[in-house]
């Protein structure tokens, strides 16, 4: 399977997962609305999300692909079927302490992470959050299972998993809440239980898949064998690349984190309004960093290890050209078309006017880094596959500094929006310095052609904003009926992409040509 098929398999799945998602937030807005209670529903689901992009999507992927990547390049398969199992022993393990003791501590995670909540959203929070903390254990199993997958370039299952979640979440909205409501029970506690059934069914499709392939792990429950497992070269290469990249996805981390807490002592709301806008970003961040940095991570790190430095460079130049060719539209699309997206999308049922500017402030700020936010997913990658996970980290941490500098001089005057204007800012810092350093050790030589391909990038974008930001201004679109309002986002989106690919065309872009190279 060639790299862009791979890459477009997983985008489309990864479509397919955010058209679900986005179903299901449009559900909850619609059924729940904006309140206190939804505030302390999106702090109980963002700390099992927080823990997954820390230890399953984040330092553990990050440590374990390279090092798979690596080991089924030069000892084979047998030795690597070894260390699959002797790695899925440690973490299982670990998995069953972390879930009891962030069961017991849920109080205090609640707290640290939104201590602005009130008496009853805070109680409400504690109890969905011990609800849905074992998704964590669920999670942790997936992105162990999708390193395997994906190493022996099977995309499809860990790219589909998601849209189980959204499903089980889905009918919890549609079916689980009224039910609740009749018995006199907090109708969004549905909510928790539907994210723990879909935890359950995203691990469950993963074992049919790793057994077709002979690779289901072994998981030992003596202890002597889990003693053994500890003692494995590649678990103990694993864990020692884990500890800074825990550290750098931490610090990533940790700024959502701060991000939180400074938002539950803003009015209330503001958690949900800045977590729609984050629901809408992760749309153009999954569909192309995400998918490029899963597809590129593995062959990368096979390339460093065979030594071919052409290849690795190569690889990296395409996913760049990639990323700015599609990322830079979407982000003037959240700049400047904010308002008709989120009054399209959730103006429905409990979600009022107020709403709607509200949570497109907050997304026009992720626009403005959008093109960093997707870069990252590519750049990071090229120093993990050289196994530099310290150099990403270092990077990391002066940026989250930079981020809550830029908090205290945004918040005061932008109230929540300034949340997402520092991320975007600071991703565009981060990317810009991962680039520098990759160019300036030499593992990265850019090919010939970037300055008229920027040029020619930016001037299509240029003049697809200037046709959406006309359109935007026409009409008030929170006045207009919900048919109304759906057609006019289609037809807008449709005449953006062609004005958008029509330019890059007529300026002499060879979008085939890019694909195939």
């Amino acid at each position: 399977m060639s790299l862009f098929k791979a890459a477009s398999t997983v985008s489309l799945l990864t479509l397919a997962s955010r058209i679900t998602g986005l179903v299901r937030d449009l559900l909850m807005a619609s059924a729940f609305g904006v309140s206190g209670l939804t505030d302390a529903f999106n702090v109980a689901f963002r700390i099992p999300n927080l823990l997954r992009r820390l230890f399953a999507e984040g330092a553990f992927s990050q440590a374990f692909v390279p090092v798979l990547a690596r080991s089924k390049a030069a000892n084979g398969e047998e030795a690597t079927r070894r260390l699959i199992d002797a790695v899925a022993t440690v973490l299982t393990w670990v998995l069953v302490v972390t879930c009891a003791v962030g069961v017991v501590a849920s109080p205090i995670l609640v707290w640290l992470l939104a201590s602005g909540l009130d008496a009853h959203s805070f109680d409400s929070g504690v109890l969905m959050t011990r609800i849905m903390f074992p998704y964590i254990g669920c999670m942790s199993l997936v992105a162990f299972s999708a390193g395997i997958l994906n190493t022996w370039r099977h995309f499809v299952v860990p790219a589909a998993t998601p849209v189980l979640l959204n499903l089980a979440m889905i009918v919890a909205a549609w079916l689980g809440a009224p039910w609740l409501a009749k018995m006199g029970i907090e109708p969004i506690y549905a909510m928790a239980v539907g994210v723990m059934a879909g935890g359950i069914l995203q691990l469950a499709v993963q074992v049919p898949a790793l057994k077709r392939l002979g690779l289901l792990p072994h998981i030992s429950l003596s202890w002597r064998r889990v003693r053994d497992a500890w003692g494995d070269a590649g678990v103990r290469q694993v864990l020692t690349l884990m500890l800074p990249a825990l550290l750098g996805v931490g610090v990533a981390q940790l700024s959502l984190l701060i991000n939180t807490q400074i938002a539950s002592h803003l009015a209330a709301g503001s958690v949900t309004w800045v977590w729609y806008a984050d629901r809408l970003m992760e749309f153009p961040t999954a569909l192309l960093g995400v998918a490029l940095g899963v597809v590129l991570t593995p062959q990368l790190s096979a390339a460093r290890a065979k030594g071919d430095d052409a290849r690795y460079s190569q690889m990296l130049d395409w996913g760049l050209r990639l990323v700015l060719v599609l990322s830079l539209p979407c982000a003037a699309a959240l700049l400047v078309f904010a308002t008709p997206l989120i009054a399209t999308l959730f103006y429905h049922g409990k979600f009022a006017p107020a709403d709607v500017q509200r949570v497109a402030l907050a997304l026009a700020g992720y626009g403005v880094g959008l093109v960093g936010l997707v870069a990252v997913k590519v750049l990071a990658p090229g120093y993990y596959a050289s196994l530099d996970i310290r150099t990403p980290v270092k990077i990391a941490i002066a940026v989250l500094v930079v981020t809550q500098l830029l908090n205290v001089v945004l918040v005061p005057q932008l109230q929540h929006a300034a949340l997402t204007l520092s991320i975007a800012l600071g991703a565009l810092l981060n990317a810009g310095w991962l680039l520098s350093g990759l160019i300036r050790r030499g593992s990265y030589r850019p090919l010939a052609g970037w300055g008229v391909f920027g040029a020619q990038t930016l001037g299509a974008t240029l003049l697809m904003s200037a046709f959406l930001a006309w359109i935007s201004d026409q009409f008030d679109w929170v006045a207009l009926a919900s048919w109304q309002r759906v057609g006019l986002l289609a037809g807008s989106i449709i005449a953006a992409m062609v004005i958008y690919f029509g330019a890059l065309a007529v300026a002499g872009v060879r979008l085939r040509q890019l694909i195939r190279r």
